[in-house]
């Protein structure tokens, strides 16, 4: 039986919402950190009720001005901060638990995704602060993925609910993370310690790489709403979602078994680029997406909600911090995780 879902009504936070945009919350005038501080503290179970109506919300108005000044503003905002496992992608580490948003080259868009998707436990809530704007672009999307569930075929939906998805990595030097950054250790032994515990099936290649598989939920419920959303990597690391050129000369690299990340069905069926297409295209329907201004702030129920970045021009400097940390058990997967089958 489907359990009752729990969103929150209207707070009278003024919260302005325009389509392709996220909602925004304006702040009075503040005059410093101090009321900064204040003024979320008074208003945070409003805004923590907005969030899990909306699933993100940019407040703006906010004088944030250096990393110390976000991290105290998180501070009040997250009652656990989560740690970024498994890595993925570069990022600075400002200390404090703050890093950089994904230092990726500014010319290469980010598509839309779920933080850890594919971890057994995962931060619930991601905090985005903007320090300076780029020149042009440079947006960091949002897309309700519960609206990205309800857009994608019935047929499609349901070929996931039963198998889950399966993520494949190959961790190379030149492409993607080695697996020393990726599992913040030089020991192999750990490693392999690592990913029994995390149910994640690992190999050792020639010449030190190492491969890994596991098996997740495609789609999830929301532990405080109950709603069912997609939450999954299966078309942010698909072969078909790489630009045709860069596709064919990963594939001469490295060969097609041998890309640092692809996905396919849980069960192991390969996924057709007319998939992977559809699946891009329901995030694509869903996104939004507001310019940066210094200052700003954006929340992002990590459940409720997927992100990307627009590719831009000019300087950008974006921080974010993790908090709330759920396990999977606590989403109601339709799958069980469980090691990928090696080949």
């Amino acid at each position: 039986m489907t359990p009752e879902t729990a969103i929150p009504q209207p707070t009278g936070l003024p919260v302005r919402f325009q389509p392709g945009r996220p909602p925004i919350l304006r702040t009075p005038r503040l005059a410093g950190q101090a009321s900064a501080q204040a003024w979320v503290t008074e208003h945070i179970e409003a805004i923590r009720a907005e969030l899990l109506r909306h699933g993100h919300l940019l407040i703006r108005g906010l004088p944030i001005e250096r990393q110390e000044h976000f991290a105290q503003l998180r501070d009040i905002l997250v009652r656990q901060r989560a740690t970024y496992k498994e890595k993925a992608t570069p990022r600075s580490d400002y200390g404090a638990d703050v890093y950089s948003s994904t230092d990726l080259p500014a010319i290469q868009p980010i598509r839309q995704h779920n933080e850890n998707s594919y971890t057994l436990d995962f931060p619930g809530l991601l905090l985005f602060c903007c320090l300076d704007a780029p020149d042009e672009g440079g947006a960091t999307t949002v897309a309700d993925v519960r609206q990205v569930r309800a857009a994608l075929p019935s047929d499609l939906v349901e070929r996931f609910r039963t198998t889950g998805w399966l993520l494949t990595r190959n961790y190379h030097d030149h492409a993607g993370l080695p697996w020393q950054t990726a599992f913040a250790t030089e020991d192999r032994e750990e490693v392999a310690a690592y990913c029994e515990r995390n149910l994640i099936g690992h190999s050792w290649q020639t010449g030190m790489g190492l491969r890994t598989v596991q098996r997740r939920s495609a789609l999830v419920r929301h532990p405080r709403t109950h709603e069912e959303v997609w939450f999954n990597h299966a078309a942010f690391w698909s072969r078909w979602s790489l630009d045709k050129d860069v596709q064919e000369v990963m594939e001469m690299t490295y060969g097609t078994d041998g890309l640092p990340f692809d996905t396919s069905f849980g069960d192991g069926e390969a996924l057709t680029a007319e998939a992977v297409d559809i699946l891009n295209e329901a995030y694509d329907s869903a996104t939004r997406r507001e310019s940066w201004r210094p200052g700003d702030l954006m929340l992002v129920d990590n459940v409720l909600s997927s992100h990307g970045r627009d590719a831009y021009r000019g300087t950008r400097r974006i921080l974010v911090a993790m908090g709330e940390p759920i396990t999977l058990t606590d989403c109601e997967p339709t799958v069980r995780p469980s090691p990928g089958l090696l080949t």
